[in-house]
């Protein structure tokens, strides 16, 4: 599976920001996709996830209340500074226990190339 990132950039505070993953390959493989964010320096960050089957969601606390994730991609609103940083994609092929298993990056097979998303006034 490949997955190709977009629409990461420049936007101001309380602005919206939407991030798409293009799958391509094996997708039919494909069981969760999830959205991780990272800090240099820090470690990698849950953001939200979506069953790739039934579209079941989870969300991070730093995405809950203002973003909405699905196949097509990830949409976050209202956002703050804090949210600077480099968003990931990742799918998994993996038939593991209960949705939140797949909370842990470690789950995840395939990983987009990351899409900066920069967040000042």
């Amino acid at each position: 599976v490949q997955l190709v990132e977009s629409g990461g950039g420049l936007v101001r505070p309380g602005e919206s920001l939407r991030l798409s993953c293009a799958a391509s390959g094996r997708t039919e493989d494909i069981t969760t996709m999830g959205w991780f964010r990272q800090v240099p320096g820090t470690e990698r960050e849950f953001v939200a996830l979506v069953n790739w089957r039934d579209g079941a969601t989870i969300y991070g606390y730093v995405a809950k209340f203002r973003s909405i994730v699905s196949r097509d991609g990830l949409t976050m609103n209202s956002l703050k500074p804090d949210d600077t940083a480099v968003y990931y994609c990742a799918v998994s092929t993996r038939h593991l226990g209960g949705l939140h298993t797949y909370v842990d990056e470690n789950a995840y097979d395939y990983w987009g190339q990351g899409a900066q998303v920069t967040v000042s006034s």
